[in-house]
């Protein structure tokens, strides 16, 4: 569900209060504005799409995909009935093709059931999702802070919270996990609109 008003505003005045340096980011970029998106399978297929590749290269396969689908549209039913090669026929690598295969048929079967991960820990989506083949910690980050609108995730494997970290503490090198974990200790329990700053802050 996404956070109230009530509940941004509370999250940001922690924030200010805890930590200095995302004061000023906060100040400086303005209103939070992170859009949840609703279709939690789609989330997760967009997800796929778009590993090691660039956001365009994404787009253009999301929109051959959604051709192929039809009428239907990308449902679990539609895309667990189509094959390996007509999904790279979409333009999809083999082990991409694969692992949104899995994703769908684990969905339309009921053995990944999207509508209970909201009832879930953050820990019990995570372990979930990464039994489905190319779903990874980072994927379950992005699902949880943007489909369950989860307030507490510390997405530290992304590059661009990594990046930001390290630009806005003045560290020498990228973070690793444990640094991230460190140094957002004072952020909880809103990691997540910390991160959503993080990456505004790379805009500047």
């Amino acid at each position: 569900m996404p956070a109230s008003a009530a509940e941004i505003e509370q999250a940001l005045r922690h924030l200010r209060k805890s930590d200095p340096v995302l004061r000023a980011v906060i100040r400086r970029a303005g209103p939070f504005a992170m859009k949840l998106k609703r279709d939690r399978f789609q989330a997760l297929v967009y997800a796929i799409l778009a590993q090691q590749i660039s956001g365009h290269a994404a787009l253009a396969v999301r929109k051959k995909l959604e051709l192929l689908a039809g009428e239907e549209g990308l449902t679990p039913h539609r895309i667990s009935s189509l094959t390996i090669d007509e999904l790279r026929g979409a333009g999809l690598s083999r082990q991409k093709a694969s692992y949104i295969l899995d994703l769908a048929q684990r969905v339309h079967a009921g053995t990944l059931p999207l509508v209970r991960l909201g009832r879930m820990s953050d820990e019990g989506v995570i372990k979930a999702l990464i039994e489905v083949k190319g779903i990874g910690v980072w994927t379950a980050h992005m699902f949880l802070m943007f489909s369950l609108g989860r307030l507490d995730v510390l997405p530290h494997g992304d590059y661009g919270v990594r990046s930001a970290i390290q630009r806005l503490y003045g560290l020498k090198k990228l973070p690793d996990p444990q640094t991230c974990l460190r140094i957002a200790e004072p952020w909880r329990p809103y990691a997540s609109i910390a991160s959503w700053y993080c990456w505004r802050s790379l805009e500047f």
